[in-house]
């Protein structure tokens, strides 16, 4: 077993891993950016080391910081997490060549494989595994598309190669629309995969989502059951649960098998998901599963662990985490599939700090004045915030992950009342009033429902009365009741028993001390710093912006990267006009002018971070 495991993730899961490596008798290595400096990852870990600026892109996604992080403490091994580069092959292959440093994942030939999905579709071909009508090679242009769509009708599904609960994916209702939607499926691909390729698929019409959890060595593949994830808003989920309240025991058998089959074709070891899409039958008996002869689709596998995960645990027992670091230790599974056995049922809530009612919008700010989950038997929290934290919001907008077990579903959901009535969150807008919703839902409690049952038939305004109901404000994010504090970061080197350690201190209201730059000293436990980091001179502040009289400031309403900036100093604009592309917690956010006018100034650029009330265009 390895002596010290770098997490190369942040937030709930990067706890999750730690916990794993505890009880194993592992020492964890947390890496955070500047925005994560108090993050609870950072205070668990056993040391933990600065990888750059919030913008993760300059952090989190720089494979070669997370690297010499992981050289800096010691590291031995680094686990991904989900996210980030936990799909991403060559930074597998980087941590794979680095001497030392073993991957705690499928190789990276694998991930090539199976990660990239047109690839994936022909391996699961070879290995007689149903997929979705679709092409098997890259589409470069528009062309294709509206060819596509001819052959096989619309809608038509463009994803990134490297995508993933819908990032990336853009749904194509008819030929006019291919132009812009391929542009926009490359653009996230781009920013969110460091991959602009992209492929086709026949959007189905009522599909259920449905994935099988594999573990895999060099002995074998063993299946742990499935998971439903039906219930999503724009691709993203919000309730998992297991098993599937959809399926019989033949189409269950049949599904596992194929997610068998298919990984083991493709020569992967560790933990994997393999995801399927299958035919729900909107007519149907709740208590008529649906059978053996049901479509079902192959997907996509998820080269890593999921968010999900969880839901299985509950039901098998089994720490998936901790097979994979038995996997890639060498060591090798402790279950073969006859051990699997699934006890009653599970549902995992994403705790998530959006506003259902607002369209499920991520809050900006906040600070969690009150944080007390719930607790009881078969009750689980995977969370990495404490109270009094503020809410980090330049990434995903999870708080934490609420899993419920019972012996069988209709307890489990019983359970699951309690306890989303007893987590008690003040200071920051979660999704916990809907969660309560759902519990109350004939069609969820049903089963019958799909992945467009949320966005396109639950009552908006049915929403809005449980937000009013259950929910919490944002609160202010400003430690000072009556007014802004000026806070004194304060960083010393002390020495104990002969190792190093980097302090922090914050001290609120006193002058700054002049310190001299330089480094944090030789390895040892505590924090550190990357070296200073050179910035750009033409940044700009946003601050102190001419904007002349009767002219417009358009503004960012969110932190955010901008994708794509769509005029030009000179430019007429109308009201209504996209001016540029902002990507904020996982979705595309059209800019658009309030007013008609001529742009003045262009203040951001492609690839730009922007925070909000950021300046971006100036119109005149």
């Amino acid at each position: 077993m390895f002596d010290k495991v770098l997490v190369a993730n942040r937030g709930e899961i990067a706890v999750r891993v730690m916990r794993a490596c505890e009880e194993l008798g592992v020492e964890t290595v947390a890496v955070y950016s500047d925005a994560d400096r108090h993050a609870g990852h950072v205070r668990y870990a056993d040391e933990a080391y600065n990888v750059g600026p919030a913008r993760a892109a300059d952090s989190y996604l720089d494979g070669e910081a997370v690297v010499d992080a992981a050289r800096a403490a010691d590291a031995d091994a680094i686990h991904p997490g989900y996210g980030f580069l936990a799909e991403n092959a060559d930074f597998a292959a980087r941590v794979e060549a680095a001497d030392g440093v073993t991957w705690i994942g499928p190789s990276s030939d694998a991930m090539e494989r199976l990660g990239e999905k047109t690839h994936a579709r022909r391996a699961m071909a070879d290995a007689d595994v149903p997929i979705v009508p679709g092409t098997t090679e890259p589409v470069t242009d528009a062309e294709a598309v509206r060819e596509f769509g001819a052959e096989h009708g619309y809608p038509v599904a463009i994803k990134a190669e490297g995508g993933g609960g819908g990032r990336g994916m853009k749904i194509v209702e008819a030929a006019a629309e291919a132009e812009e939607a391929l542009e926009s499926a490359k653009r996230e691909g781009e920013a969110y995969f460091s991959n602009d390729s992209v492929y086709l698929e026949r959007y189905l019409e009522t599909p259920r989502h449905v994935e099988v959890q594999v573990v895999a060595d060099d002995a074998g593949v063993v299946h742990l059951g499935e998971r439903d994830c039906s219930l999503q808003r724009r691709h993203q989920k919000v309730i998992e649960e297991g098993p599937s309240p959809a399926l019989s025991d033949e189409l269950r058998a049949r599904i596992g098998e194929a997610a068998r089959r298919g990984v083991a074709a493709a020569d992967y070891a560790n933990a994997g998901t393999v995801e399927f899409l299958v035919e729900e039958d909107p007519d149907r008996d709740p208590d008529d599963p649906l059978g053996p002869e049901t479509p079902f689709y192959f997907l996509e596998v998820n080269t890593r662990i999921q968010v999900e995960h969880t839901v299985t645990e509950a039901l098998t027992g089994i720490d998936i985490v901790k097979e994979q670091l038995r996997v890639a230790s060498g060591e090798g599974l402790s279950i073969e599939q006859d051990d699997v056995e699934l006890s009653g049922h599970a549902v995992e809530f994403r705790i998530n700090a959006e506003n259902a009612a607002e369209e499920f919008q991520p809050a900006s700010e906040g600070r969690l004045d009150t944080y007390d989950p719930p607790g009881g038997i078969g009750v689980r929290v995977d969370d990495a915030l404490r109270q009094g934290d503020e809410l980090v919001t330049d990434y995903d907008s999870m708080i934490a992950k609420l899993i419920v077990w019972g012996n069988d579903r209709e307890e489990c959901l019983v359970r699951s009342r309690r306890a989303l009535a007893e987590y008690d969150l003040e200071g920051v807008v979660t999704i916990v009033p809907f969660h309560r919703l759902m519990l109350s839902d004939d069609r969820f409690l049903a089963g019958t429902h799909t992945t467009k049952y949320l966005d396109e038939e639950v009552d908006p305004d049915r929403i809005a009365d449980a937000q009013e109901r259950w929910g919490t404000a944002s609160g202010s994010s400003s430690d000072d009741e009556d007014g802004d504090v000026e806070v004194t970061q304060r960083e010393f080197t002390v020495e104990v028993n002969g190792k190093r350690f980097q302090v922090d201190l914050e001290e609120r209201g006193a002058p700054a001390i002049p310190t001299s730059a330089g480094g944090s000293g030789g390895p040892g436990g505590g924090r550190r710093e990357r070296p200073p980091q050179a910035t750009d001179a033409g940044d700009d502040d946003s601050g102190g912006v001419d904007v002349a009289e009767g002219g417009e400031a358009v503004k960012a309403e969110m932190q955010g990267t901008i994708l794509s900036v769509d005029v030009a100093e000179g430019d007429e604009v109308a009201a209504g006009d996209v001016v540029c592309v902002l990507e904020a917690m996982k979705m595309e956010n059209d800019v658009v002018a309030d007013r008609g006018g001529t742009v003045a100034s262009v203040h951001v650029a492609e690839g730009d971070s922007a925070d909000m009330g950021d300046v971006l265009v100036v119109l005149e």
